[in-house]
């Protein structure tokens, strides 16, 4: 994915090279911090990039090691901010991902300078990155020293973190989004619960010190959402402040709450990875990723895939709906792709109409092979009788409504099937006419 433009990458750079500006009491201080901390950079990019297996722009060496070697340590005469412009490194037309992690070494323990003004930069290079819907966010300690990950921003979740009932509240109570834990998988998420239910030390106003446990702190943050409940013996829903009674006698929304928040006080151990292993074995479809759980069925393209759909409106509609649906809502996730398959059909559009410009999409698909041409003509024709047939689009009232969220898989799959398989075929139609 590329949602961090050219201009945020240049800013980011831009700090390393040319220093942050901090208001004191005596005017303006300009502070400067090199990316590398206290490493060299040498050393620096060996904990990102395998530089070995790294062309050298340098005839005289194998590889970028010796390359960089001869030109920042034997002979220093590369510019400063070299690094940023290299196309091995890909930091500043690359994927998002590689530039965010980029970033998350820049400030890791090992490589900072703690006697720097890291802080400062950090907070700068955060306040660039939100504007193109990312952060950088403590994950974990190591030594006592925070870690750095990235995560998407978003401006309603900045200052609390939001469950994942409460995310997905609308598909909910529309039964668009639905979930089954089977007993087995609670009585195993229970057991990996006590595990990692440590014990903290708390000290009051008073000066009074207290031990607080993991389970407590985890119904303290779900009180602020709702009041944690669960049925008893008579199928009554009662208050409870005993988890392994809120985790078997509950909706399984409470239960993925439950897993979300006790991630907040076991980022910096084994805990995701135990309860990511749990969720395959017990074929739950969702996975704990940074902290919130996504929908992991096999049904997205990869990123480098998408990044190559030429026609950009198509791109972000596919990219929405593979976010939408690993989110767990289906609903929108199968609108949007709806939309991309509408889009599709225009994908030569001005040149040809709408109709003409969907049979030139499946020429491109089948090569004109007659067999394969009827196959993906009455593909598209099924999927366009299914638009206009069921209630895709929520503001539209006359079609037959989806009730049940395996109607929404299904529309989901086939829909992703047929768009995934033309845009391979359109890439490659991109790179003949190229050459």
């Amino acid at each position: 994915m590329k949602r961090i433009s050219e201009i945020t990458r240049r800013d980011v750079f831009n700090l390393f090279l040319y220093g942050i500006d901090k208001n004191t009491d005596f005017g303006t201080e300009l502070l400067h911090y090199n990316y590398s901390g206290k490493l060299s950079e040498l050393d620096f990019l060996k904990r990102i990039y395998n530089l070995e297996q790294l062309p050298s722009y340098d005839g005289r060496y194998l590889n970028a090691e010796g390359d960089i070697w001869q030109h920042t340590v034997n002979n220093d005469d590369y510019q400063k901010g070299w690094a940023f412009d290299d196309e091995r490194f890909k930091l500043s037309n690359g994927d998002d991902e590689i530039f965010l992690k980029f970033l998350c070494a820049v400030f890791h323990p090992a490589v900072r300078e703690e006697r720097g003004c890291w802080q400062e930069c950090l907070i700068s290079v955060n306040e660039l990155l939100r504007m193109d819907g990312y952060e950088l966010y403590p994950s974990g300690k190591i030594s006592g020293r925070d870690i750095y990950n990235w995560r998407e921003y978003n401006d309603n979740e900045i200052d609390v973190f939001v469950p994942f009932s409460q995310r997905n509240e609308k598909a909910i109570r529309a039964h668009s989004l639905k979930l089954y834990i089977c007993m087995k998988a609670r009585n195993q998420i229970c057991a990996l619960f006590e595990k990692y239910n440590d014990v903290y030390r708390e000290t009051n106003e008073t000066g009074f010190q207290y031990d607080v446990t993991t389970e407590e702190y985890v119904f303290r943050d779900i009180s602020c959402f709702y009041e944690p409940r669960c049925y008893n013996r008579s199928s009554k829903y009662v208050r409870t402040r005993d988890m392994k009674q809120f985790i078997l006698h509950n909706s399984p929304f409470c239960v993925f709450d439950a897993i979300e928040l006790y991630f907040r006080y076991n980022a910096d151990n084994n805990y995701s990875k135990e309860m990511n292993a749990l969720l395959v074995r017990q074929a739950i479809g969702y996975q704990l990723i940074q902290g919130k759980l996504k929908c992991t069925v096999e049904t997205s393209l990869s990123e480098n895939t998408i990044a190559a759909i030429p026609e950009k409106g198509l791109k972000e509609l596919v990219t929405d709906a593979e976010n939408y649906y690993r989110d767990g809502n289906k609903q929108i996730a199968v609108e949007k792709l709806w939309d991309a398959f509408e889009r599709l059909k225009t994908y030569y559009s001005p040149k040809l109409d709408k109709k003409n410009s969907a049979n030139k999409v499946v020429e491109t698909m089948s090569h004109k092979e007659p067999h394969f041409q009827k196959l993906y003509e009455d593909e598209f024709k099924v999927l366009t009788e299914i638009g206009n047939g069921f209630r895709i689009r929520h503001h539209e009232t006359t079609q037959t409504d989806i009730t049940d969220d395996r109607q929404y898989d299904y529309f989901y799959q086939r829909c992703h099937a047929l768009i995934s398989t033309a845009i391979l075929y359109l890439e490659e139609s991109v790179k003949s006419e190229a050459e």
